[in-house]
């Protein structure tokens, strides 16, 4: 008898990262989609092409601004931490927060005003809680270094370390609802213990 075993299934990049792989997949085509640190406006302007978004962007860099208008995106320079005020209530399908909330000061207040303007939000982040982060602190004795997260505790641009196990009690204390959450470890999903195995995670959820 031949026993077929599942492999995890294989994400491949976009745009070099494998979580703008799991998002463009989550945002359905023709969407209203606002990305909050959208950088050069990579992300949003691969959306628009393939999959005919209407995409908005918000950067504090005033060159990355200039970089992401140049790519045909509309994007205006702020600071996400300040509010969304210009924005009315569920004016988005989706509003995306890519490996951007670690470095935010007041992360919650981001996240509620994700909930605010969009009708879901989309949020990925490195997890802090992977065994190799874990490890290395075990073994070091120092702030963890690793390919997830290389920076020294100095000049690193996280502030809040968040794992997996972080979000799922915050979005039950906060009442929200997960519709989706992806696991990835490299470019493979996981499914079992993902607070342990997964390098970063990606989330889909709402009010």
């Amino acid at each position: 008898m031949t026993v077929h075993v599942k492999r995890p299934a294989l994400v491949h990049d976009i745009l070099g990262r494998s979580d703008y792989a799991i998002i463009s997949e989550i945002v359905e085509p023709g969407s209203k989609v606002l990305d909050l640190g959208c950088g050069e406006g990579e992300l949003l302007a691969w959306l628009a092409e393939n999959k005919q978004v209407q995409a908005r962007g918000v950067e504090i860099s005033g060159p990355r601004v200039q970089r992401a208008i140049a790519k045909g995106v509309s994007v205006y320079q702020g600071d996400i931490e300040q509010g969304l005020t210009d924005y009315p209530d569920a004016a988005f399908d989706y509003v995306i927060l890519s490996q951007t909330l670690q470095e935010t000061m007041r992360p919650l207040q981001v996240l509620r005003e994700m909930l605010r303007v969009g009708r879901r939000g989309i949020v990925a982040f490195p997890n802090f809680s992977h065994w190799r982060v874990r490890w290395s602190h075990l073994v070091s004795g120092s702030s963890p270094r690793t390919p997830l997260f290389p920076h020294s505790w100095y000049d690193s641009p996280n502030i809040h370390f968040v794992t997996v196990q972080d979000f799922i009690d915050l979005a039950s204390k906060e009442g929200w609802t997960i519709e989706r959450s992806i696991f990835l470890a490299g470019h493979r999903q996981v499914s079992a213990l993902p607070n342990l195995m997964a390098e970063m995670a990606v989330f889909q959820f709402r009010k």
